[in-house]
């Protein structure tokens, strides 16, 4: 069995901030890639959320550096991949964390404009990112890219028509995406998250209950953490993983294997 082959590999997180001091997904994908020994480039909107990522990466002796990008700006994300490579002379993982909850609403009261500006952020940042990304792994013969997306873009049913929307069409950009660059040796592949708890999901509101709710609803009647979405990216990106690509693996206590599936909080938080 090899080890995750992320030695001295180099890795971008999009995302990679918390909003407080807990743990999301991207924050918790940067330290467990920067613990297997991989340089990760923190990218986020927000400089003091990726300082802080930094600040928890410096302090375990791994390395990292903070990348300030929209990343549904195409020129940012361009000059993202370039200060990347002119730092660490390589490219390896891609990590499309980024997501946002998006407007509100049926088809028939979503406001179209914060629409197109919800998927820019969604979907079009993980084409973006990929775009500018691809053409330095091809230069090296591979490397594997891991896109976040939700277990609501598999089963739909959220109330808000834009969130499952997006989160699917993801999962359809990933399988799409391992098939165009298998032949470069570039696996692409999807964690789908399910309710966990995270600090964006309280910066929107969580009483006790609805906690509680969010706990239940999954066959191991566990709370899941950014902890747990951020080793299903480490493992999807390292080197144990080489044969697996266009996968789509969900990372939500067993919600979609079973009747709970159909089980909606009355109050759905994105992850």
């Amino acid at each position: 069995m090899p080890d995750s082959g992320l030695k001295d590999k180099v890795a971008i997180v999009t995302g990679a901030g918390s909003r407080g001091d807990g743990i999301g997904n991207g924050r918790a994908a940067a330290i467990l890639l920067a613990r297997e020994g991989a340089k990760v480039a923190l990218l986020d909107a927000e400089r003091e959320w990726a300082e802080t990522t930094k600040a928890m990466i410096d302090k375990e002796g791994g390395t990292s550096m903070v990348l300030v990008a929209d990343v549904a700006d195409p020129t940012s994300c361009g000059e993202a991949v370039k200060a990347t490579i002119e730092a660490y002379g390589r490219l390896d993982v891609l990590v499309n964390n980024v997501g946002i909850g998006g407007p509100a609403g049926t088809a028939v009261d979503v406001d179209p404009d914060a629409w197109d500006s919800a998927m820019g952020v969604n979907v079009k940042s993980m084409m973006l990112m990929a775009k500018h990304a691809i053409p330095e792994m091809q230069k090296q013969g591979g490397g594997a890219i891991v896109n976040v997306a939700s277990i609501d873009g598999l089963k739909g049913g959220n109330p808000s028509l834009f969130y499952s929307t997006s989160k699917g069409a993801i999962i359809n950009m990933t399988k799409s995406m391992a098939v165009h660059h298998g032949p470069d040796g570039i696996r692409v592949n999807c964690v789908a998250p399910g309710y966990v708890f995270t600090p964006m999901v309280t910066s929107r509101g969580m009483d006790d209950g609805l906690r509680e709710q969010r706990r239940n609803n999954n066959l191991l009647l566990k709370e899941g953490s950014g902890w747990d979405v951020g080793d299903g990216i480490v493992y999807l990106a390292s080197e144990q993983a080489r044969w697996i690509t266009g996968v789509i693996l969900s990372v939500d206590g067993g919600s979609m294997a079973g009747s709970l599936a159909s089980v909606t909080p009355t109050r759905i938080f994105d992850e």
